[in-house]
């Protein structure tokens, strides 16, 4: 029951994001920017992937140039489908990391901001940007190079009868989800100075509210241009949940965490 209730917590974290965009529309506009490039760069891709799926299906079964018409039509739409299916679901899985790399600079200040409203920002971390932007490049490959360690498998196992249908997919969006919340909340830990094996370490011992908010997320990028409007609110509900959760500020008297102030100046 503790589990769920803290997947529920992890949930409602994106709706805390929610709520502060809302309170402070220009920050949700200004995290609209980066996240809408990055969008149009994936529709593009994706609307040449799903013109030339099956051109490029042909290019890659040429032994089925002497089946039957049937067959080979068959099995070439059956491919192309496939591949425009893994490229619509690594477009979901990587929105994230490529949309905070072009953004970083928004994201780090929005971050930053979200976090004034809680009171003191951590300090003392802070890279320049030349050497904070290949820094997030490096681990955002690093955190793809595990994530399709997982989903590549998922992928084939997705083509056997009834586990495809049934287990595969929940097991996509549990493992797309946890690395979600890797990604989204790497500005806030960062700004604390934990680096990328310590940011797994502590999202390993906090998995179920890790995956409640990286699973709702991954289910609202699933729908399309949903991740632009959403993206500014999982960068707030992630700072959030980094400091109310995963590394919240030690207050007098021994309490922990701390209550959002009231400032319209931000």
């Amino acid at each position: 029951m503790g589990h769920f209730r803290s997947f529920l917590d992890g949930i409602g974290f994106f709706f805390q994001g929610l709520r502060w965009v809302a309170r402070y529309p220009r920050w949700w506009l200004f995290g609209v920017i980066p996240a809408l490039i990055a969008f149009t760069l994936y529709a593009a891709g994706l609307y040449f992937l799903g013109t030339n799926a099956l051109d490029i299906a042909a290019w890659g079964t040429p032994f089925a140039d002497g089946w039957s018409e049937a067959t080979r039509t068959a099995l070439r739409a059956l491919v192309g489908l496939a591949l425009f299916v893994a490229g619509l679901i690594l477009s979901v899985v990587t929105f994230t990391a490529i949309t905070l790399i072009l953004g970083d600079p928004f994201y780090e200040k929005l971050s930053e901001k979200v976090e004034e409203t809680y009171g003191e920002v951590p300090t003392g971390h802070d890279l320049p940007l030349w050497k904070s932007i290949p820094r997030s490049i490096r681990d955002s490959l690093i955190t793809l190079g595990w994530l399709l360690l997982f989903t590549i498998p998922l992928f084939f196992l997705g083509f056997v009868p009834v586990i495809g249908q049934t287990v595969v997919p929940v097991l996509g969006a549990l493992v797309s989800g946890f690395f979600l919340t890797i990604e989204l909340t790497t500005l806030a830990l960062e700004r604390r100075g934990l680096a990328r094996r310590s940011r797994f370490g502590l999202l390993k011992g906090n998995k179920a509210p890790a995956l409640g908010f990286g699973i709702l997320l991954f289910l609202l990028f699933l729908i399309p241009f949903v991740a632009v409007i959403a993206m500014p609110a999982a960068v707030a509900g992630a700072a959030i949940m980094v400091r109310t959760r995963l590394a919240p500020p030690v207050l007098p008297a021994g309490r922990t965490g701390e209550s959002p102030r009231v400032d319209r100046g931000v």
